[in-house]
């Protein structure tokens, strides 16, 4: 029999499918992301998931990077964050296939680039359009940003939001169509434009999964402050006037 030694949260055998898949998804969901918080988040010893990260690495369906520096450097090995791979992505599906580049590979020979653009305008609008009442609905930015985030992850996207420095940072951790949008950026700005659309502002896409990042990162800055005697330029948020 296998020694087990003190480590009393060790996920039994007939069980470790089920835990690696449930530590891999919070590499895609919260990656980059140390060990230790893994381990808290689902109740296990950092040993046992440090047993199944080093098996999704092992299999190239994770890395590691070093954690971000904050004041002097101690001794000892810096800190390691870990996130998916391409590869590790995959094991949660994609919604895109060969078909799909090759269907808009022959739009574009037929009606050229604008006939892409159309194309991706009329899907990002069927994707959003059933939650644009909600989205709306919010008093403020950020509120509308965690509402857009809960509707992105309703349609597989793995999105989260949160406040960061001067506005709000949405992140989409899975893009069921990643392939496609790194030949087609069509899909990427068409998309943008439409989240600044249900936002009522200017927003900034930093990163994008279709260009090889971890995560999609959008900015959404918040509106600047009305000066008093200054008439309220700003997009309505739908509530009573003050």
């Amino acid at each position: 029999m296998k020694n087990v030694g003190s480590d009393s949260t060790a996920v039994p055998a007939g069980h470790d499918g089920r835990t690696r898949h449930a530590v891999a998804r919070l590499l895609l969901e919260q990656g980059p992301i140390a060990a230790v918080s893994v381990a808290e988040q689902l109740g296990l010893s950092p040993t046992a998931v440090r047993r199944h990260i080093d098996a999704l690495v092992a299999d190239g369906e994770a890395v590691d990077r070093e954690a971000p520096r904050r004041g002097q450097r101690g001794r000892g090995r810096p800190a390691k964050l870990f996130l998916l791979t391409e590869q590790g992505r995959a094991r949660f599906g994609h919604a895109y296939d060969d078909l799909a580049v090759a269907a808009l590979r022959f739009l574009a020979e037929q009606g050229g680039e604008e006939a892409v653009r159309a194309f991706a305008e009329r899907r990002v609008s069927a994707l959003v359009d059933q939650h644009r009442a909600a989205i709306v609905a919010q008093p403020d930015s950020a509120e509308r940003a965690k509402a857009l985030a809960v509707a992105l992850t309703r349609e597989g996207y793995a999105a989260s939001a949160r406040h960061v420095g001067a506005g709000e940072q949405l992140c989409q951790h899975l893009c069921p169509v990643a392939h496609v949008a790194a030949e087609f950026p069509q899909l990427c700005e068409t998309e943008t434009a439409a989240f600044a659309d249900l936002l009522g502002t200017h927003v900034q896409r930093l990163a994008t999964i279709a260009r090889g990042d971890a995560v999609c990162t959008t900015h959404i800055p918040n509106p600047p402050p009305i000066t008093v005697g200054e008439t309220d330029t700003r997009p309505s948020d739908g509530g009573e006037p003050a």
